[in-house]
């Protein structure tokens, strides 16, 4: 019954036009026309940032406290290496053992990984623990959350990075930059590799069921695209077609701009053009983050509206049933 319907909100009072305005424009800080007063915008935005931060600081903690959470990420370390050891191959055309571009295209999958399979979970489950609930009544919520992720996935993502490649590099002559200019690629294509996949994996994030069916979705495309991108063995041995559906989805750019910073330049004639393609990589990678960009915030801002205790509550006891519930 709505007349029992617990809700997040602490106002009791009814919403008008104008308060609804001033709550979309981020509360207090805003004039009667709905704009952003500049003296009240600075320190909110402050706040979410600082919020954010210690948030993020906070789950960082925790997560190297979670021995069962470390162990799931240094288990796909794991398995990459072991691929790229069992592999004796050469790169066609090339004189480049083929664990090298194994492992960058790793990589790459890796941090794909994190950003669109990692993070809905990650959103999913607090969701049905109620956090989204919470941050209906937190001003700047939304905001500082997004921040706290967005900091917790780019360390992850960069522990990732540094053991595959450092332990690679140790124990099965694994691919390093050999230049500055290699350095420099690797770093900004990590930088926008996650910047296209992470706000996409958080509109996904506010829209999929419960974990365990958010898994079930989300693992079959992503086992498809690692096939077909280039992540495990050269993308020119794929079909035309194949080829040219794996170039809209940020994967196969994320891998092949990876392969630009970590292997030697005559890896560029296992590449379907011959060359790296670097300014394609950029193009398309920065496309991914402006679509995540403008799905991610009203995505969340929707599910977070949605949320109600009587929904949390539902969806809890459903769980119970099912033996799906945290403990």
């Amino acid at each position: 019954m709505r007349g029992t319907e617990m809700t997040a909100t602490t106002d009791t009072g009814p919403r008008t036009p104008d308060r609804d305005r001033d709550a979309a424009a981020g509360g207090p800080g805003t004039t009667g026309r709905g704009t952003t007063d500049r003296s009240g915008a600075r320190p909110t935005r402050l706040r979410a940032w600082q919020a954010g931060l210690r948030r993020g600081g906070i789950e960082l903690r925790h997560l190297l406290r979670n021995r069962k959470e470390l162990s799931g990420y240094l288990t796909n370390v794991v398995v990459a290496l072991l691929l790229a050891g069992f592999i004796s191959d050469d790169v066609p055309g090339t004189r480049i053992p083929m664990a090298q571009l194994t492992l960058a295209g790793f990589t790459a999958y890796l941090l794909f990984q994190i950003g669109l399979i990692s993070l809905p979970q990650i959103l999913v489950t607090e969701r049905e623990e109620g956090t989204l609930l919470r941050l209906r009544t937190t001003p700047g919520g939304i905001p500082a959350y997004l921040i706290a992720k967005s900091l917790l996935i780019v360390v992850m993502a960069l522990g990732t990075l540094a053991v595959l490649l450092g332990v690679g590099a140790v124990v099965v002559d694994g691919p390093l930059p050999h230049s500055p200019a290699g350095w420099l690629t690797l770093l900004w294509v990590t930088a926008l590799g996650l910047l296209a996949v992470v706000p996409l994996g958080a509109a996904i994030g506010a829209v999929l069921p419960n974990p365990r069916e958010a898994l079930a979705m989300i693992m079959l495309p992503a086992m498809a695209l690692l096939i077909t991108s280039g992540a495990m063995f050269p993308i020119s041995r794929m079909p035309t077609v194949v080829q040219n559906i794996a170039s809209v989805f940020p994967l196969r750019w994320m891998a092949q701009g990876l392969r630009a910073a970590l292997l030697p330049d005559a890896a560029r004639a296992a590449e379907p053009a011959g060359s790296w393609q670097l300014p394609t990589v950029a193009l398309v990678l920065a496309a991914w983050a402006v679509l995540g960009f403008v799905l991610a915030i009203p995505l969340l801002r929707r599910a977070a509206r949605r949320e109600s205790g009587s929904r949390l509550t539902a969806r809890q006891s459903k769980a119970q049933l099912s033996g799906a519930s945290p403990a």
